[in-house]
C-alpha cells in the first residue's frame, strides 16, 4: 500500500459514521480518559465524533447503564467487559495493611466515594503527585481486580466490589489483549504493538501471539504495519459508510490529543509529515502548539492545531492554510460544533 493508502486506512477504520454511545464504545473497543478539560475531557473529545448529538459528560451520566468498565489497557479508559476480564488476573503484590483495611470497608459499606474513607495521610502516587492514602489503596486495589468503577460522581471514581469472574487460559487472555489494543490503534506500527502488549508477557509471548494472530488472518501485515479487520461488531448497514476522504468528505475535525488517529506521535509523523506533541505537562515558554492544542483533520490530512478556551478559538497551521473554500466553511462549522458540545 502507498503512504496515501495506509494514511486513509488509519482515518477510515477508527472514524466511522456517527452512531450511537454504546455502538461507538464497542466499535472503538477502548476510550482513553484523561481529566483535563480543555475545553472537554479526552473522552469526550473522542466520543464526540463517533456518537450522534454526543455533549460532554454524557460517557460519564450513562455509564452505569453500558456494559463497560474503567481499566488500564495501554493506559487507562473505558473499554468492553470482555477485554476488561481478559486483563484479570493481574500479577499482584501482597495487600498492605491499609489496602486491607480499605477493602473491609467496601465490603462493609458498599459503593464508596474517595471522600467516605479519607484520612490525614498522604503519599506520593504514580505521577509523583500527592495522594490520600485512601485514595491511593483504592486505585491499587481497582488495578488489583478486586474493585470496579460504579459511577462517577463529578469525575471522582466511586468504587465497589468487582464481581466474582471466572479466570479465563492465559492464551486467550493474551488472544484477546493483543487484538483490542490493536483494533484501537490499526494500522499500528508492529514496533508500537509489541511495546504496547509487553506489558502481558505474564500470560505467554506477545511476539508469538502477534504472529498466530497474523497466521490466522485475524492480523494483516502492511510493510511495517498491522492492520485489523473491520468493523469488529455488527452495525446497521447504513453505519459502515466509509468517508470518500480526498475528495467528498470536507469535514474539520479537531481531534483529541489521545484520539486513536493521533495517539502514536512516531506513526502520526510517518503519515502525516510534522511533529505533534501533547505539551500540556512542557514549562509554559517551551510550548510550540498550546497547553492542549487539537490536532486538526481534514479530510485523510492533519493539517494543523486548535486551541479552545471558551468561546476563543486560536488555530495554527503545520505548514501554510487550505486555500479549499471547503476548509474556510468546515471549519465554522467544526468551531460552531465544538461550542455546543462543551455546553453543559
Amino acid at each position: 500500500m502507498t503512504l496515501e493508502e495506509i494514511r486513509a486506512l488509519a482515518v477510515s477504520h477508527t472514524l466511522f459514521a456517527p452512531t450511537t454511545l454504546a455502538k461507538a464504545v464497542a466499535r472503538l473497543g477502548f476510550v482513553q480518559a484523561d481529566p483535563i478539560k480543555a475545553p472537554a475531557t479526552a473522552q469526550d473529545l473522542v466520543l464526540r465524533h463517533r456518537v450522534r448529538d454526543y455533549r460532554a459528560g454524557d460517557l460519564e451520566r450513562r455509564y452505569a447503564r453500558l456494559a463497560i468498565e474503567e481499566d488500564y489497557l495501554y493506559a487507562y479508559g473505558f473499554l468492553s467487559r470482555a477485554t476488561s476480564h481478559a486483563l484479570h488476573p493481574r500479577p499482584k503484590k501482597p495487600m498492605t495493611a491499609l489496602e486491607k483495611r480499605v477493602l473491609a470497608m467496601v465490603r462493609e459499606l458498599g459503593p464508596v466515594h474517595p471522600s467516605d474513607i479519607a484520612d490525614d495521610k498522604r503519599v506520593t502516587n504514580a505521577w509523583g503527585g500527592q495522594s490520600r492514602a485512601t485514595t491511593w489503596a483504592l486505585e491499587r486495589l481497582h488495578r488489583r481486580g478486586l474493585f470496579r468503577v460504579a459511577r462517577r460522581d463529578r469525575g471522582i471514581r466511586v468504587y465497589e466490589l468487582a464481581p466474582e469472574r471466572d479466570v479465563l487460559a492465559p492464551e486467550a487472555r493474551l488472544r484477546t489483549l493483543v487484538l483490542a489494543v490493536a483494533n484501537v490503534l490499526s494500522p499500528v506500527l508492529e514496533r508500537t504493538l509489541r511495546a504496547n502488549v509487553a506489558r502481558f508477557r505474564h500470560l505467554g509471548d506477545p511476539r508469538k501471539a502477534i504472529d498466530a494472530l497474523v497466521k490466522d488472518g485475524s492480523l494483516t501485515r502492511i510493510d511495517a504495519y498491522l492492520a485489523t479487520s473491520t468493523p469488529r461488531v455488527e452495525l446497521d448497514a447504513s453505519e459502515l459508510r466509509r468517508p470518500a476522504f480526498g475528495g467528498s468528505d470536507d469535514d474539520v475535525r479537531f481531534l483529541a490529543p489521545f484520539d486513536p488517529i493521533v495517539w502514536d506521535r512516531r506513526r502520526f509523523e510517518h503519515l502525516f509529515g510534522w511533529p505533534y506533541r501533547f505539551e500540556a505537562y512542557t514549562p509554559i515558554a517551551k510550548r510550540i502548539r498550546g497547553y492542549y492544542a487539537l490536532p486538526i483533520l481534514f479530510r485523510d490530512r492533519i493539517i494543523g492545531w486548535s486551541n479552545v478556551i471558551g468561546d476563543d478559538v486560536s488555530i495554527g497551521y503545520a505548514t501554510t492554510r487550505p486555500r479549499d473554500k471547503a476548509f474556510t466553511r468546515g471549519l465554522d462549522e467544526e468551531i460552531a460544533r465544538i461550542r455546543t458540545f462543551a455546553q453543559r
